[in-house]
């Protein structure tokens, strides 16, 4: 096992606080209201620089958009992990059933089959 397994495989069954938060800075981030944030953000900062305020200013409006980059980055590539492992795990389960099922053991293929559908959304 690595020093950092997978974030699936952390839990208990249950996800954790950073996989809801991860879940849900991914909802966000796709959603309109993020875009216009976005927008905001970066208007902020040329406007920082057009009007020529101090120094501090711009950066202060160079952090923060590098900090929402850095925070988004861990968050979204969470989520994707996650996604990631549930479709591998369907692909495993797909890959089971159509080999059991030529071995005649098709009722436990196909349990497990019906048990990963919908699986990213638990993990």
């Amino acid at each position: 096992m690595s020093v950092f397994p997978h974030p699936a495989e952390r839990t208990d069954g249950g996800r954790g606080r950073f996989e809801r938060l991860a879940e849900t800075a991914s909802n966000l981030s796709s959603s309109p209201v993020f875009s216009v944030f976005c927008l905001l953000l970066v208007a902020g900062f040329f406007v920082v620089h057009a009007l020529g305020l101090s120094t501090e200013w711009q950066i202060l409006a160079g952090d923060v958009m590098t900090a929402v980059t850095l925070v988004l980055l861990a968050l979204l590539k969470n989520a994707e992990r996650r996604a990631e492992h549930a479709l591998q795990r369907k692909l495993d389960a797909i890959a089971a059933a159509l080999l059991e099922q030529h071995a005649g053991d098709g009722d436990r293929a196909h349990r497990e089959l019906r048990e990963a559908i919908r699986l990213e959304e638990r993990v």
